[in-house]
């Protein structure tokens, strides 16, 4: 393969789908994405749609999901607004912001999206996709959920939808770890109908444990049911969980719980616990933090549970007085009232950061009205229509800090001292007082040296002996799992046949497994 250079000529394509969703479809479109870039292939991720509470801002301001942002990093190119168009942001078990092209357009119920305005984003959709690979070698699409939702599939612009537009070969990723892997992967196919089957190449198997040839029985008998090959038996990794959607098993949750907490660089560990607070978003914030030899990360939802904590996190949320009422009645309220008074440290991070301060006025993401906030910052937030995106850098604790913005509060500081300031000490974001901190910076804690800074004075103030260790680069981890991800592919996955169905599209001839789409 070899750059089209931007003309018509289309680059070649593949779209992985899943039985089901946390089949892994974002860390093998991301694996897939380094294990091309590492062939010298120009590629580029993309996704349709995207539901997700974990989202990121692109350098020209638009929002998009986090997973995407990821995939770019393992195609080594700049995110941008083209690899995901459709972004829906859930405020309920019943809506959601609908974000188009990085720029929140409404909020919807998933009737009112399902029963028109999907369809008429399929246009849009393809247009970037067209335009990704009038660009790039390849595009490694990632589907959602499952292909075979058969009540969603008329409106489909994600899956099969796409598929069948732009002509792409269909991979099947399934988690053995769940199990029924198999009548997954046969109930899957046999849902479709003869025109999407016809797309559908192959199968891969995600996080499977164990000695592989007890496997390849049902492999085999897999292929003569459908006359699909599996293109790959992915083995189980702990701590591969980057930033992938949201389910709170997967990403850092999962991490946190699955990976082993390196020693402490000094005598003691760090124990940080974060409020896993309802519609909670950017919990990647959290990653770095967990990153660090000897600091320990855990969620919690019980008062009890921030006693041994050093420092307590309040993390970004889709729905802030939601939120502010979860603590109330759980009890974490008044748990980190005592904390503050104490002069234990707590830090909020965006909706957290609001729901430390005294006041919110929101008309527009909850429409309650005035709701009064914990009062641990001088700070009183207004809900603005217009979202804030951006991309901001400043200096917190003397080092340089790097970070991005996603909110509709706007903060009103009126006392305290600046969390961010700019080089001459003017303050940018943010609001400090006593042990209390809070900025609506997302990713200002994979800032190396700031980080470091931050969690010595945290441990200060905790009287704990930790010392942060001084080598660890949360940028350097991000690509060795990536490049951990390509070596999985490598290794156990037919990258031959992966090569020809991204360069030649699906083969003719594949059989018809009935009943097909009733």
């Amino acid at each position: 393969m070899s750059g089209n250079g931007g003309g018509a000529e289309l680059g070649g394509g593949l779209l992985i789908a899943g039985t089901t969703s946390d089949a892994g479809k974002s860390v093998v479109t991301a694996g897939i994405c380094r294990w091309l870039v590492r062939q010298g292939v120009k590629v580029a991720p993309f996704k349709g749609q995207n539901m997700s509470l974990n989202s990121f801002v692109t350098r020209e301001g638009a929002e998009i999901g986090r997973a995407q942002a990821m995939q770019a990093q393992a195609a080594r190119v700049e995110p941008t607004a083209l690899m995901n168009p459709v972004l829906l942001k859930p405020g309920s078990d019943r809506s959601s912001q609908v974000v188009l092209m990085g720029k929140p357009v409404g909020e919807l119920s998933a009737r009112g999206y399902h029963g028109g305005r999907q369809e008429a984003l399929l246009g849009p959709v393809l247009e970037c996709l067209a335009e990704l690979r009038s660009t790039y070698d390849a595009v490694i699409c990632e589907g959602a959920g499952s292909p075979a939702e058969i009540n969603l599939r008329r409106t489909d612009i994600v899956n099969m939808g796409i598929a069948r537009a732009a002509r792409l070969p269909v991979v099947v990723v399934g988690d053995i770890d769940r199990g029924g892997v198999f009548a997954s992967f046969f109930g899957t196919t046999a849902l479709l109908s003869p025109e999407d089957q016809a797309l559908v190449a192959g199968y891969l198997v995600n996080k499977f444990r164990g000695d592989v040839s007890l496997l390849e029985p049902g492999l085999d008998m897999l292929r003569g049911l459908t006359g699909r090959a599996t293109l790959g038996v992915l083995p189980f990794r702990h701590g591969l969980g980057i930033d992938e959607e949201d389910g709170l098993r997967v990403s850092l949750r999962g991490a946190v719980r699955e990976s082993v907490v390196a020693p402490p660089h000094g005598e003691d560990v760090l124990r940080i616990a974060v409020c896993a607070v309802p519609l909670m978003s950017n919990f990647t914030d959290v990653d770095a933090l967990a990153a660090e030899p000897g600091v320990v990360v855990r969620f919690v939802d019980r008062p009890e549970e921030l006693a041994d904590a050093d420092l307590v996190i309040v993390p970004g949320t889709r729905g802030t007085v939601r939120a502010l009422a979860w603590l109330r009645e759980r009890g974490l309220a008044d748990a980190l009232v005592l904390r503050a008074a104490e002069g234990r440290p707590v830090l909020g991070i965006c909706g957290g950061y609001q729901i430390l301060g005294e006041r919110i006025d929101d008309e527009v993401e909850s429409r309650a009205g005035s709701v009064a906030g914990l009062g641990l910052l001088p700070v009183r937030v207004r809900f603005d229509r217009e979202k804030t995106l951006a991309r901001p850098v400043g200096v917190a604790l003397g080092e340089r800090v790097e970070g991005y913005e996603i909110h509709h509060g706007v903060a009103d500081v009126r006392g305290g001292d600046a969390f961010v300031s700019d080089p001459e000490g003017r303050a940018l974001d943010g609001c400090r007082a006593g042990a209390v901190q809070g900025t609506h910076w997302h990713g200002a804690l994979e800032s190396d040296a700031f980080r470091r800074r931050f969690l010595a004075e945290v441990a200060r103030a905790a009287g704990r002996r930790f010392v942060p260790a001084p080598g660890t680069s949360f940028g350097a981890l991000r690509e060795e799992q990536l490049d951990l991800l390509a070596d999985l592919v490598e290794e156990h996955a037919d990258t031959a046949a992966l090569l020809r169905l991204i360069e030649e599209g699906a083969p003719p001839g594949l059989p018809f497994i009935p009943p097909g789409a009733p």
